[in-house]
């Protein structure tokens, strides 16, 4: 796949990529200067960000407009996205534009009709294809800051309609903005792998400072992952990385390219990277495409020489900035400790796999695994417990996928089957659901991290409290807080006298639940009651009443 590496590049990039995606141009989504905030593949929990990132001044309302001739292909109000609005453009790609404020008419009101109808914030309208077309430029909604957001933005996804993969806008809208910074390495990681390599005498990570001049010494078979961001001018934001080149004497071994990946990659995020380090070498389950061992052993090294090994890091942005990062690592013979397993279970990432124990039963279907593990696996039994606790590894394992597993229960202090959920455990002794359902004395659950988990009972409601009752009526806003301490809020209903009201969450950061007052729907200058009633995950339901005027 060609580059990106100048300005004059990217300007024509979908031009000079022709084999790579169709020819194509996009107007931007606003019509003021475009700043980043984030940007295509960034490192985020257990998945990359899929977008780009748009700031919008800190406000909210600003016109987001269609990037090209096309049609709106789906409507969504979530609590995680807020108004959500996806558009397949002729020209091959589809975008979802994600935090928005609302959406314009007619798609307002059909929107707020069905939220209605259906009793719920959360709905979505799948439109006949061609029934709301656009135009480039035309406006198609209002920018906000709804959903999981921290500041107001718009979270720009775009899509190659005929694979679905996620590829970076960037190189759209580039010649648009300014960037001279280069990325910068903030430190640089090894790896000894178990039982085949050492670094200092130590088979532990070793970190080490960029463009250290001291050679560090290591012998047997080692990888190399490096933590970095990138800059753009005026910001103080920071990026990820958009490529990354590993070098050993001179000789390319490793290469990171962050320019597209399907949904079902998404996840191999966790196989790639170790907390914020990049690993530049690859585990034998991990597929994913941006990534590019060319050494023929994974991007893993044999430092079976006593020699200076010279390492290089090339980092590139998709502006074409490059920065240049060298280190060595000098080969001197060392004992490398041999590995005393002495696991019950040992896990294949190439296999399925099985582990049953009294009490505990868990599959892991081939696929699941980037990596061969030696479970650390022990049972922790309180006779007084509901079920044991069992720690399936001492360290959490994330898996590609989610797998079943099913614990036994050994005592039943609550008849109702459905208060028992399965409960993820911390370090430090902490819970939370999983989730669960209740079969033939076993609670059945799904997992995606090996880790300790055990089944615990919920019989407490969650908790409804009214924000600035005083000023319901001064506001027109009717505002709680809802909190529940143990499996979740699975549902929650409003009434104002006696007739449905919306709630929304327009924002899961703030965690505030918002009935703006319409006087369509609720009379003004009378005094009303409004009733909340919420469910969590084990069914467990609360009811509060308050009164107000408006």
């Amino acid at each position: 796949m060609k580059r990106y590496i100048t300005a004059l590049l990217l300007a024509c990039a979908v031009q000079g990529n022709a084999q790579e995606r169709p020819q194509a141009s996009f107007v931007p989504p606003f019509d003021f200067p475009l700043v980043l905030s984030g940007n295509f593949g960034e490192l985020r929990s257990n998945h990359f960000h899929g977008g780009l990132d748009f700031k919008t001044g800190n406000v909210i309302g600003k016109p987001v407009l269609a990037l090209a001739d096309g049609y709106i292909s789906r409507i969504r109000v979530t609590e995680g996205s807020g108004y959500v609005l996806d558009v397949v453009y002729d020209n091959g790609y589809t975008t979802i534009n994600r935090h928005l404020e609302g959406f314009l008419p007619p798609l307002s009101a059909r929107v707020e009709a069905l939220q209605y109808e259906k009793e719920s914030y959360e709905v979505e309208i799948i439109p006949e294809p061609g029934e709301y077309p656009v135009k480039a430029g035309q406006q198609i909604a209002w920018s906000g800051n709804r959903g999981y957001s921290y500041g107001p933005h718009l979270h720009l996804d775009m899509f190659e309609t005929s694979t679905g993969d996620y590829i970076d806008p960037l190189p759209f809208f580039a010649h648009r903005m300014k960037d001279t910074t280069a990325p910068r390495a903030e430190s640089i990681m090894l790896f000894p792998q178990t039982g085949r390599g050492v670094v200092e005498g130590a088979s532990t990570n070793r970190i080490i400072h960029p463009n250290s001049v001291r050679p560090i010494e290591a012998w047997g078979v080692l990888g190399v992952g490096l933590k970095a961001y990138d800059y753009m001018n005026g910001v103080s934001n920071h990026y990820g990385v958009h490529s990354v080149i590993l070098s050993l004497d001179g000789k390319e071994i490793f290469r990171s390219t962050v320019d597209r990946y399907s949904p079902d990659e998404n996840r191999m995020i966790n196989s790639w990277t170790h907390g914020a380090y990049m690993k530049s070498f690859l585990d034998p389950g991990n597929t994913l495409r941006m990534l590019k061992a060319s050494n023929g052993h994974r991007g893993l090294v044999d430092i079976n020489e006593e020699r200076d090994y010279r390492f290089s890091y090339e980092l590139s942005d998709a502006f074409g900035n490059t920065s240049h990062y060298r280190f060595t690592v000098r080969g001197r013979k060392q004992p490398i400790p041999s590995v005393q397993s002495r696991a019950k279970y040992s896990f294949a990432w190439d296999k399925t796999n099985y582990l049953q124990e009294p009490g505990l039963t868990l599959v892991v279907p081939r696929g699941m695994l980037y990596d061969d593990v030696a479970l650390n696996y022990n049972v922790r039994a309180d006779s007084g417990a509901i079920a044991f606790t069992y720690q399936l590894h001492d360290k959490d394992v994330p898996l590609h996928g989610s797998c079943e597993l099913s614990i036994g229960l050994r005592h039943r202090p609550v008849e109702d089957s459905t208060k028992y959920y399965v409960a993820r455990v911390n370090n430090k002794g902490g819970k939370w659901s999983v989730g669960g359902t209740y079969e033939h004395g076993f609670l059945k659950t799904r997992i995606r991290e090996l880790g300790t988990y055990t089944v615990a009972v919920d019989t407490v409601p969650p908790v409804i409290t009214p924000v600035g009752k005083t000023g319901w009526g001064r506001s027109g806003k009717v505002v709680y807080r809802l909190r529940d301490g143990e499996t979740g809020i699975r549902s929650y209903r409003g009434t104002i006298d006696g007739k449905y009201a919306l709630f929304a969450l327009p924002n899961l950061v703030r965690k505030q639940w918002i009935c703006e007052l319409d006087p369509k729907r609720v009379k003004k200058g009378m005094r009303h009651t409004v009733e909340m009633t919420v469910t969590d995950d084990c069914g467990n339901v609360s009811v509060s009443r308050d009164t107000f005027f408006w």
